[in-house]
């Protein structure tokens, strides 16, 4: 089971289909899909919702960039990871 920031923040989550299993899961996917910069930016995300709809939102390339990298890392979580 992998074990980063992905899964500490998942484990550390209030969703109730959290579970060790699955959050490693997600970590072993971003893993694939993130650097270790992009997985702590994501982390955010899980205190703070918002701050992702904004990331979607925004016009700057950076921004853009990382999105395209987010979505792939939630295709890969999804198709990985579902039933878990």
């Amino acid at each position: 089971m992998a074990s980063g920031p992905v899964s500490n923040a998942c484990n550390s989550s209030q969703r109730s289909a959290r579970n060790p299993q699955l959050c490693g899961c997600i970590q072993a996917a971003a893993d694939v899909e993130l650097s270790g910069s992009d997985q702590r930016r994501m982390v955010r995300f899980y205190d703070d919702p918002h701050e992702a709809q904004e990331v979607r939102q925004s016009d700057r390339a950076r921004d853009e960039e990382f999105w395209k990298r987010y979505s792939a890392f939630v295709n890969r979580a999804e198709s990985m990871c579902t039933g878990l």
